[in-house]
């Protein structure tokens, strides 16, 4: 699929199908010429309350007698005052959605002035290419009719030359989120630590992205005893991944990422419930958008060190498997009390947030699908954030506003730090049912020391609910985490 600026006027565009965005409150010259292109279609379908406007509608219109197009998409694009560059992907995701399982061969995308138009063309760009991946990679029918050969992209204010890196960095930021997507949605048959330890190396060949991976024997002679635990229920070894750009100086501190990698996650010897155990083979969401984001960072050439930090295990009742009441020695030398073994997110977490701590970071963010609390707190459509420094923690809203990932901030109040008090050791794993999400930051938070840290518990959004833009895993994280590295103005310069 080629995405490609052009000069041509919306009304002379030749091709399959034209996309336009329509405000709710659509005014002025250019609704009036759209209109009377139309034969006042836009009114009727108002009048008629077929149509508003209102952001995520849509409708096809056949043959319009004034354009030289099939078909024109009228996409809602909601209250002008409301319209932004998130509005912008998401309606160019909801448009490329409903024409691709056409036999179109060529398509066109109306950028509107009211956006800054490079944000305006690399939001589209994202928009277009996230739409194009369905999640059905293990279907065998031919889906060969769902591609769009060419995507041009129309709009006054457009110049091919400023924007084409725009377009440049949205087709990056979109392959890389894809591609954590796909990834996510392997099966866990098909994914366990030791295949995601070769996607990372499989990456790193491709990307010039340095990799490192230790098995059982690194792993216990570096004292990861808290991943250990957590793997001996499977017959599958445990694997720490370590993936480094190196884009700054050499003795430059590293910006580092954890992401949260558990393969597949059965809750071990405190079982998970039947009913959606499926999905746990999401529960790498962390670990790919780690993944992602540094493939998306070695395609930037990002002028900063980062390091990726990946505790990669699969979590299954055995013999073998940790049980309840266990104490086990993690890496940083302090004890953990075992309460739940489906709380193992953050214990892994732990070990890879100590190892974190002696990379002499600029600070670490971590990303996990961490705790069902987090979705009761914040549904499907926020992660919840965690964050000691203030300085880090606008850098990262920044992030998440130029993306539409979205977060939330939660609290770290010491009070909660006694919910994870142990009798036996230094913590234990869990407290009670209150504030679930906020002891399991508490607890990686004993992991961090001085450290600038933000942790992002994405559980909750790491996949599609019903009316979403997709179906499957959404990669949610690799895009921020990128921008967080980039961290710079999407200005038009």
């Amino acid at each position: 699929m080629k995405i490609r600026v052009t000069t041509t006027e919306w009304d002379r565009y030749e091709g399959d199908v034209l996309a336009i965005p329509v405000f709710e409150d659509e005014a002025g010259e250019f609704a009036a010429s759209l209109d009377a292109k139309i034969g006042g279609l836009i009114e009727e379908l108002k009048g008629t309350q077929e149509w508003t406007g209102r952001q995520g509608e849509s409708t096809i219109l056949y043959r319009p007698a004034g354009l030289k197009v099939g078909r024109l998409l009228l996409v809602g694009a909601g209250k002008r005052a409301s319209f932004n560059v998130n509005v912008v992907r998401s309606i160019a995701n909801l448009a490329f959605r409903r024409i691709k399982g056409s036999s179109f061969k060529r398509a066109a995308f109306l950028c509107r002035d009211e956006v800054d138009p490079g944000r305006a063309v690399q939001a589209v760009t994202e928009g277009l290419i996230l739409a194009s991946y369905d999640g059905d990679d293990y279907k065998t029918e031919d889906k060969s009719r769902t591609l769009v050969e060419e995507i041009h992209l129309l709009g006054k204010c457009l110049d091919e030359s400023a924007v084409d890196r725009h377009i440049e960095r949205g087709e990056i930021l979109a392959y890389a989120t894809n591609s954590a997507r796909r990834i996510i949605n392997e099966p866990g048959n098909r994914m366990n630590p030791r295949l995601l330890a070769e996607k990372a190396q499989e990456l790193s060949e491709k990307y010039g992205i340095g990799v490192e991976v230790w098995g059982e024997p690194e792993l216990k002679k570096n004292g990861m005893n808290a991943v250990m635990a957590v793997a001996q229920g499977s017959d599958e070894p445990a694997r720490f991944i370590i993936l480094r750009h190196q884009g700054g100086a050499g003795n430059e501190p590293p910006i580092v990422f954890v992401g949260k990698g558990v393969t597949f996650d059965s809750g071990g010897l405190s079982l998970k419930p039947a009913q959606s155990m499926e999905e746990m083979k999401s529960d790498k969401a962390g670990a790919c958008a780690v993944l992602g984001a540094l493939q998306a960072i070695a395609q930037l050439r990002v002028k900063k060190n980062v390091v990726g930090l990946i505790p990669a295990v699969e979590n299954l009742p055995s013999g073998r498997a940790q049980r309840p009441g266990d104490v086990i020695h993690s890496m940083s030398g302090k004890t953990i009390e075992v309460i739940n073994t489906d709380a193992e997110g953050r214990l892994i977490l732990a070990d890879a947030l100590h190892y974190a701590s002696s990379l002499n970071p600029q600070f670490v963010v971590d990303i996990a699908t961490l705790t069902g609390a987090c979705v009761v707190a914040l549904g499907h459509v926020r992660a919840g954030l965690f964050c000691n420094d203030e300085d880090l923690f606008q850098r990262i809203m920044r992030a998440s506003e130029q993306t539409g990932e979205k977060l939330w901030r939660l609290p770290l109040d010491d009070e909660y730090r006694k919910e994870i008090r142990s009798e036996i050791a230094d913590m234990k794993n869990v407290g009670s049912r209150s504030g679930g999400a906020i002891t399991a930051a508490k607890f990686l938070q004993e992991f961090v020391g001085s450290m600038r840290w933000c942790h992002i518990d994405m559980a909750g959004v790491d996949l599609f609910k019903d009316g979403q833009e997709g179906k499957g895993a959404t990669g949610f994280g690799v895009r921020t985490l990128a921008q967080l590295a980039l961290d710079e103005d999407f200005s038009t310069d």
